[in-house]
């Protein structure tokens, strides 16, 4: 194997050709240089120089040879460069898993907004994957960062997590309804309606939690429809087929003919996680990682 310290050397010694000359250019003394050139052409058994009294040049060989130092010397600065830029975290790629809430929420577009806002070389590889899958990807390093409706364990030994959102509910109503020009909804309003359900791909037990949570507030619903993606409800509720609970960070993307109500008093809430692995192989994901639970913090 070259000695990259090797080539430099003689690099400067064919340009000066004067190992004097070399040796002052390089701050090291005349007879190591003289060393290291003569251990070189030991190494490839290849004569580079032609030696006098006078002064040293290159042999034909020596002048092929340089030219391709210089080329190998000039790659293994960028290589050193690149290699800076990604311990840095300015370059380089994410592999992220995400569910449908991650996006519609703002959570992840915000994030990237904000990650290629200072490193627009980055490539973003997003999947759109079950939050069990997600997990695994993350075991298996071939995921870097996951956003998921459910947290691994607390004791997981590989995996850490925190929490991004935690979305309140926001009550859908068509224009029409006449709870939709109603300053505050109460409980006892909303008993007899005939409600959408969102049952989340995600969590099968989503269903179940929802009525749960609306006993606990004071009404059961009647649901009469039932949808796995909000924003399906939403096109629901604007044809008149019923009332559903969005999460407040889908207010903007409610479609005509909807109107959203506050529910203050109904405590259930759609939570997204944000989980890496515990070993840290590569600071972007340090990097994004903190840049989404500043977001959350703000």
């Amino acid at each position: 194997m070259l000695d990259l310290r090797q080539l430099q050397y003689f690099v400067v010694v064919a340009e000066e050709e004067h190992v004097g000359r070399a040796a002052e250019k390089l701050h090291i003394s005349q007879s190591p240089l003289s060393r290291q050139i003569a251990q070189l052409e030991e190494r490839l058994g290849l004569m580079l120089f032609e030696r006098s009294q006078q002064r040293i040049r290159l042999t034909r060989d020596g002048r092929v040879f340089l030219d391709e130092a210089r080329s190998l010397l000039t790659h293994a600065k960028r290589l050193e460069s690149l290699a800076q830029r990604l311990g840095r975290g300015d370059e380089g790629g994410l592999c992220i898993g995400y569910i449908e809430h991650a996006m519609h929420s703002g959570v992840l577009p915000n994030g990237l907004r904000v990650l290629r806002a200072s490193r627009p070389q980055l490539h973003i590889a997003l999947y759109n994957m079950h939050s069990a899958e997600q997990l695994e990807g993350l075991r298996q390093r071939s995921l870097d960062i996951a956003l998921l409706v459910e947290p691994p364990l607390a004791d997981d030994p590989d995996l850490l997590c925190a929490r991004v959102l935690d979305d309140p509910m926001l009550l859908a109503l068509p224009e029409s309804h006449p709870l939709a020009a109603v300053a505050q909804v109460a409980p006892a309003d909303l008993a007899g309606l005939e409600w959408i359900a969102v049952r989340h791909k995600e969590s099968m037990l989503s269903r179940d939690e929802f009525v749960a949570a609306c006993a606990v507030a004071g009404f059961t619903p009647n649901i009469k429809m039932e949808a796995t993606e909000p924003l399906t409800a939403l096109g629901l509720v604007a044809a008149g087929l019923g009332v559903a609970a969005i999460q407040q960070s889908l207010r903007h993307q409610a479609p005509a003919g909807v109107v959203l109500l506050e529910l203050p008093w109904f405590a259930y809430r759609t939570p997204l996680w944000l989980v890496w692995h515990r070993v840290n192989l590569r600071p972007l994901v340090g990097i994004f990682r903190e840049t989404l639970l500043a977001l959350a913090d703000g």
